[in-house]
């Protein structure tokens, strides 16, 4: 699989309609500015959707990936390696963060087993159909995937994102749901950023103490060394260092551009897949919004590579979607604004037109 192919399907957001929506703006009854940020998040809504008058998000939907990664047996997790299932088990229940919010919000909610290392009978068939392997490989040693593997992974996400966009979400919120995903999602974005491990380790979002964030900083350096080699190859990165939801995530990243379907990107995982698909295709990030500030230092230096302006800082870093779900709301409220706030009315002329009394030339 060729990435560099969609360099070639995305288009950017319709730069016409933005400044058309931009002109329409500086006429609407609040003054402009005065609505902060969501003026922006208007205007861009219009170009993403291609109309000036922006259309409601009437069909969002969460999306996570998820995946057990083999690095959490250096036990650099808040969480025992090989236990994303019952991440998987909470949301569907309803029992973890993004479901709660999501039930509050009126959202529904998609996960997508990329690479649960659990007997598939522990969790739906619908949820464990997609499955590439039984957890990913520990990086710091070996490959995470084939280059088989990593091609059905990026494959499986261009599916995913294409059923989406086929049955009309009009908006998603990406997220994962792994034990050990931080890791893999900080040696990628070390390796695509030129850092060290000690600058983009961060403590995950379950938290560990200073002994597991050593043995991560340990495990990113070893890391990074063996996808330095393969830098110039994103499927090939993805193999050696990455994972298989972060693989199929970067894949659904890549679609969902083409498919023009604006994604809500939440940690960390989402920060390093949009990276690598940005490596692949400049015109990609155009596409997406930083839902919120994770915490994590490899966030931050992704998104500024990316220049995206995160949205919220809450302090929220439970992951799985859960603080990208809650700007969600942010972006609706900004594009019920841009539709149904009125213009300001045109300038009355005295009846008959013609000359004002008194002033030559009037």
């Amino acid at each position: 699989m060729n990435l560099d192919d969609f360099s070639d399907l995305i288009e950017r957001p319709d730069g016409g309609v933005r400044r058309d929506a931009e002109e329409r703006r500086e006429r609407l009854v609040v003054p402009p500015g005065a609505l902060g940020r969501l003026d922006e998040l208007g205007e861009w809504l219009s170009a993403a959707q291609g109309s000036v008058r922006v259309r409601a998000i009437e069909q969002p939907k969460v999306v996570l990936f998820a995946g057990d990664h083999g690095v959490a047996s250096l036990d650099v997790s808040g969480r025992r390696a090989g236990t994303a299932h019952e991440l998987v088990r909470a949301v569907l229940d309803g029992a973890s963060p993004v479901a709660v919010l999501a039930r509050s919000v009126n959202v529904p909610v998609r996960v997508v087993d990329a690479g649960l290392d659990c007997d598939p009978e522990l969790l739906p068939a619908e949820v464990v159909r997609h499955r590439i392997r039984w957890g990913s490989g520990r990086i710091d040693v070996e490959d995470a995937l084939t280059s088989e593997e990593a091609e059905a992974a990026l494959r499986l996400g261009v599916a995913i994102a294409d059923e989406e966009a086929d049955s009309g979400t009009d908006l998603v919120v990406l997220g994962d749901l792994s034990v050990g995903g931080t890791t893999p999602a900080s040696t990628l974005i070390a390796a695509l950023c030129g850092t060290d491990a000690s600058v983009v380790t961060g403590r995950g979002g379950a938290g560990i103490d200073d002994l597991a964030w050593m043995r991560k900083c340990a495990a990113v350096r070893d890391a990074l060394r063996r996808a330095r080699p393969v830098l110039g190859d994103q499927p090939a990165l993805l193999a050696a260092v990455g994972g298989a939801d972060l693989a199929a995530m970067t894949g659904f990243l890549l679609q969902a551009s083409v498919r023009r379907m604006p994604v809500i990107l939440d940690g960390v995982v989402g920060a390093a897949c949009a990276l690598v698909a940005q490596r692949a295709a400049f015109r990609a990030p155009d596409w997406w919004l930083a839902g919120q500030v994770s915490g994590e230092p490899a966030q931050s230096k992704a998104l500024d590579r990316m220049a995206l302006n995160p949205l919220l800082d809450h302090g929220v870093h439970v992951g799985e979607g859960t603080g990208a779900l809650l700007a969600l709301p942010l972006v609706q409220a900004a594009a019920a604004f841009a539709a149904e706030l009125p213009e300001r009315p045109e300038p009355t002329t005295p009846e008959g037109g013609g000359d004002i009394p008194g002033v030559p030339g009037a």
